[in-house]
């Protein structure tokens, strides 16, 4: 596959239930379907959301999958390094209006994992999605000419 744009690395999440992470991930933070393949009984074999044209691939895990946030309640290992704020593993995304995408986010279920922060690197957020993914959403500064 070569990418179409700019774009030369992408993220790709595996979830438990993948069209309904993707569903939600759309919902809340305002991400736009790119494709959607589903097999059997509604499995996402492969998902694309766009976050301001950049893709991230989501797919259901294999039988047995556990997502971080059923890994953080049934292991005490995880719930010990999931209980930090930082993005373990994550997603990091730009975000025009910073202020405006943290309340959606939380409106819509979103556990933030810290408030926004002011001050270098810059403006920014961290939250965890549905099934436990991190994301880390910086405001996109304005361009310069």
């Amino acid at each position: 596959m070569t990418p179409e744009s700019s774009q030369r690395v992408v993220p790709m999440l595996t979830y438990e239930h993948g069209a309904a992470a993707m569903d939600w991930l759309i919902q809340a933070f305002g991400f736009t379907e790119g494709t959607r393949l589903l097999g059997d009984a509604g499995r996402l074999l492969h998902g694309e959301v766009l976050a301001r044209g950049s893709r991230i691939m989501l797919a259901d895990g294999p039988d047995g999958y556990q997502s971080p946030a059923t890994l953080r309640e049934r292991y005490g290992p995880a719930q010990q390094w999931l209980d930090v704020p930082w993005i373990v593993n994550g997603v990091l995304v730009y975000v025009p209006d910073l202020d405006g995408h943290a309340r959606r986010a939380a409106q819509a279920g979103a556990v933030i994992l810290s408030g926004i922060e002011e001050g270098p690197p810059g403006r920014r957020y961290r939250a965890a999605d549905v099934e436990g993914q991190r994301w880390y959403f910086f405001e996109e500064l304005p361009a310069t000419s």
